[in-house]
């Protein structure tokens, strides 16, 4: 099976070609420097995302909180991310970079506030 995909890693965004066999990369190309390689293998065996979203507040200045994960997280848990973000509401005021949840879906990383909240 063969895959296209852009890294990310750096500014270049190079189109790396993929040849896969039982998700294993048999041969690849397009990547300008090493980067390209950990970054395919990284998208085809665990790809994983920083999860950015907003919680509602409750008492505060503005109605939302824009939050972010500090480490990223399995791509395939983001549903589940927005799921757990519906059910916060922040009602105490907060600093950027405040931990609003800890150990955020057990996958240990927290979400954090991106605003300080002007309350």
């Amino acid at each position: 099976m063969k895959k296209k995909i852009i890294c990310i890693e750096c500014p270049k965004g190079c189109v790396l070609s993929i040849d896969l066999q039982n998700d294993e990369i048999v041969s690849m190309s397009g990547n300008e420097c090493p980067k390209g390689q950990e970054y395919a293998l990284s998208e085809i065996k665990n790809p994983l995302r920083i999860f950015t979203s907003s919680v509602l507040t409750q008492g505060l200045s503005f109605k939302m909180m824009p939050v972010r994960t500090d480490k990223p997280i399995p791509k395939h848990k983001l549903f589940a991310a927005i799921k757990a973000v519906k059910k916060i509401r922040l009602c105490c005021p907060v600093n950027t970079g405040d931990v609003i949840v800890e150990n955020f879906l057990g996958l240990d990383v927290n979400l954090v506030a991106t605003r300080n909240s002007m309350n």
